[in-house]
Order: structure tokens, then C-alpha cells, then sequence
């Protein structure tokens, strides 16, 4: 039996779609959202938070890997607490549970928020060590605790891999996560910014995490990118796609601090996130690049899709979900 936490997210639905595929008998935890989509017998799916050590024991009864998608990303300072709560005592929960239950392997979704803030001076690798300084996002520094007790765990016998995404791309709820992408640019939203990523399939991303479970590999973490891209080269690709026009003006810094700044007010008063934090217009102007080269040195056939491949795919797909209503 394969345990898969955070099966309601982008990641997670993908994940145990390629499990369900390859035949594995699957179970799932969920706190509020059941997953409707699928219809198989070899999924079992089981109310329960991360919090919930009782249920966390009922939930590994006969499982033998763990793949933990659990997590909350949000940069709005109102579920501070929340997020640091889930991400981080959720994890160390996982891994207390795994170790009791005496799980065979698990891989930990972390983030690379997780390698800290991110410099413009070469591409990032896993050995960049994180410090302490008021640039980290919040995120980023309950991904990197929440990494910690994954670490916590291997030291006392766990045998575990982390994954460390960039920017993932695919066909979920474009109103959330990483997809508001995709939305952004059907809409038209005229505003690009400087910055850069990388940005990888989600696919890609659940095929990684499948093969690193069935291989050897242990205590090792692992950056998953297809490639470095300019925000304004994705969503001007994006745009291409559903045939709408492409953004044509720029964010310079001191309109992104007027913006996040105005929207933190606004977010006083609606209580919606804001549409950008003070983080998120860091991100935004960052130049940042990631190295992928170490998980084609422990998985020498992996392969990535073109960035070009996935904005198709992934257009394509939304756009049948609107007009399917």
C-alpha cells in the first residue's frame, strides 16, 4: 500500500494518477476535499489532517511508502501561523508516524524556497545552505523546518528522499497555486515583470518522485527543473496558446511596492489574500536559475518536456474545462 498526502493538490492528483496507472494500490488522506475525478478500486481515501496524530497511525496500517504532498503555500501574513502550523508540525508528524509505522521509503515534497533566498549570481544547486535574514519568505522558511525533521527522521532510520520543485506547470484549479498563471494571461493581464525561474511539468515532477521511491537512493535532495525561463517568455507563451494578447508592460520596483503596499490595505478590508505581498513582488523582479544537473547524475534516463510542450498541453486542457463549464 502507497500512503499519498495532499492528494486534493496539483501535485498529489497527478501523483496518484501515474500510481494508479502503473496498477499500485494507493490510499490517500484529505482534510476538507475529497477527489471526485476518480473512480478506481485500488483507492482508498481517508479523512484526515496532518495534525491528527491518532489518524496519522490509522492511516499507515499496511503501507509500505509514504509520499508526502501535504503543505499549504501562501505569502499573505494573515495564515502565517497556519501555514508554519501545517507545513512544518504536519511534517514532523508524517515522519514520526512513518518511523513508528515502519515504512519502507518516503519522499518529501519540499520547495526550492527551502534553499533560502535565491542570489542572482549562477545557478542554484542543493548545496546552497540556507541562512537567516529578513529577505527569506515565510514560506520558504516553513518548507526549510518542515525539511528539517524530514532530516530529524533519516537520523533515526528513515529512509527518505526531498524533492526540491521550481515553479510547477499543469491543468489544476487556475484560481490557486502555481496555475493563476495560466489565468493571469487568459485574462489578459497587460503587466510583466524582469524576473526569471524555472518552471517544470507537473508530470515531470510525479514521475521524478516515482522513480527516486523505487530506486536505492536515500538520505539525498534533489532540485526538480525542466528549464529557466523569464516570467514574461512563460506568459507570453501561455498567452500564444489560448490565442489571447501577451503582457506588454512592465513592472518596474517602485510600482511593485506601490501595488503590494495598496493591496495589503485593500486585503485589510476585504479579508481576500491580496493579489500580491510584499514577497511575492520579490519573487516577481528576482533573477533566479536553477542547476538540475544532480538528479540526471542519480537518474541518468530521466528526461524532461519542453516548457513549449507543457504551456500546449496544459492550455489545452484548461481551455476544455471552460468550455465544458
Amino acid at each position: 500500500m502507497i500512503l499519498v498526502t495532499g492528494g486534493a493538490g496539483l501535485l498529489g492528483k497527478e501523483l496518484i494518477t501515474q500510481l494508479l496507472q502503473a496498477g499500485k494500490q494507493v490510499r490517500t488522506i484529505y482534510n476538507k476535499t475529497r477527489l471526485e475525478d476518480f473512480e478506481n478500486d485500488n483507492l482508498q481515501q481517508m479523512q484526515c489532517d496532518i495534525l491528527d496524530v491518532i489518524g496519522l497511525e490509522e492511516a499507515m496500517k499496511e503501507v509500505e511508502q509514504v509520499y508526502h504532498c501535504a503543505a499549504i503555500v501562501t505569502f499573505n501574513p494573515g495564515r502565517r501561523q497556519e501555514m508554519y502550523k501545517i507545513n512544518i508540525e504536519g511534517t514532523a508528524n508524517v515522519v514520526n508516524a512513518a518511523l513508528d509505522a515502519g515504512i519502507k521509503k518516503m519522499v518529501h515534497v519540499s520547495s526550492v524556497a527551502a534553499l533560502g533566498r535565491i542570489r542572482e549570481e549562477g545557478p542554484v544547486n542543493e548545496t546552497m545552505n540556507w541562512t537567516e535574514e529578513t529577505s527569506n519568505s515565510a514560506y520558504g522558511q516553513s518548507k526549510y523546518l518542515a525539511e528539517m525533521q524530514v532530516w530529524r527522521g533519516i537520523g533515526e532510520g528513515l529512509h527518505a528522499v526531498m524533492v526540491n520543485p521550481v515553479i510547477i506547470l499543469g491543468a489544476g484549479d487556475w484560481n490557486s497555486g502555481s496555475s493563476q498563471i495560466f489565468k493571469t494571461a487568459y485574462d489578459e493581464f497587460p503587466w510583466y515583470t524582469v524576473g526569471s525561474s524555472g518552471f517544470v511539468d507537473v508530470r515531470d515532477v510525479a514521475k521524478a518522485m516515482i522513480e527516486l521511491m523505487n530506486s536505492n537512493i536515500t538520505a539525498e535532495r534533489f532540485i526538480i527543473s525542466a528549464e529557466n525561463r523569464t516570467y514574461a517568455d512563460v506568459f507570453n507563451l501561455i498567452a500564444k496558446a489560448f490565442g489571447k494578447k501577451p503582457p506588454h508592460k512592465k513592472v518596474t520596483p517602485l510600482l511593485a511596492k506601490i501595488v503590494w503596499r495598496l493591496e495589503a490595505i485593500k486585503s485589510l478590508f476585504t479579508g481576500k489574500d491580496p493579489l500580491l505581498t510584499k514577497e511575492t513582488a520579490a519573487t516577481a523582479l528576482t533573477k533566479a536559475a536553477f542547476d538540475n544537473t544532480k538528479l540526471k547524475k542519480f537518474l541518468p534516463g530521466f528526461e524532461y518536456r519542453k516548457i513549449e510542450d507543457t504551456v500546449t498541453d496544459t492550455c489545452a486542457a484548461l481551455q476544455q474545462k471552460i468550455n465544458n463549464g
